[in-house]
């Protein structure tokens, strides 16, 4: 099963939040693919029923009813098919345990929900920048010699 280098989940209970947060990658980033998802279970449901391809990132809320971001940070993280999709932890979250559990159980960067929107902005298009420009295979020129 390979990833989609254009595919975002944005995984939170809230759906302003999701809203808001889909609005910010888009001002920036039309070209990226995104699916929103309401809660941990429904996330893990659509890692295990991917069959063809997973997201390139998933943003991840922490506080949501039922299953918490963490237990199922904790569960990708536990499942080697799923375990190198980058993770990031997107919440209102100020608590230093939540921060330090996050990167304990695998998380790939813990960021709180900004103020303001053009801060949100700002961070998603860093997110893109890093996430899915930055590790993206480069075409190798074949007149390169290793």
């Amino acid at each position: 099963m390979k990833s989609n280098a254009r595919l975002i989940y944005i995984v939170d209970d809230d759906p302003d939040d999701r809203q808001i947060i889909l609005d910010a990658f888009v001002e920036r980033n039309p070209q990226i693919d995104y699916v929103f998802i309401e809660n941990a279970e429904a996330l893990l449901d659509s890692l295990y029923s991917s069959d063809i391809e997973l997201p390139a990132l998933i943003l991840l809320d922490l506080n949501m009813p039922g299953m918490l971001g963490l237990q199922a940070l904790k569960e990708i993280r536990g499942n080697k098919q799923f375990s190198q999709i980058p993770i990031i932890v997107l919440t209102t979250s100020t608590l230093h345990q939540d921060r330090r559990a996050s990167y304990e159980l695998g998380a790939s960067c813990f960021l709180r929900k900004p103020d303001s929107f053009t801060e949100l902005v700002d961070i998603t298009e860093s997110i893109v920048k890093l996430w899915l420009h930055e590790y993206q295979p480069q075409p190798q020129d074949p007149t390169e010699k290793n």
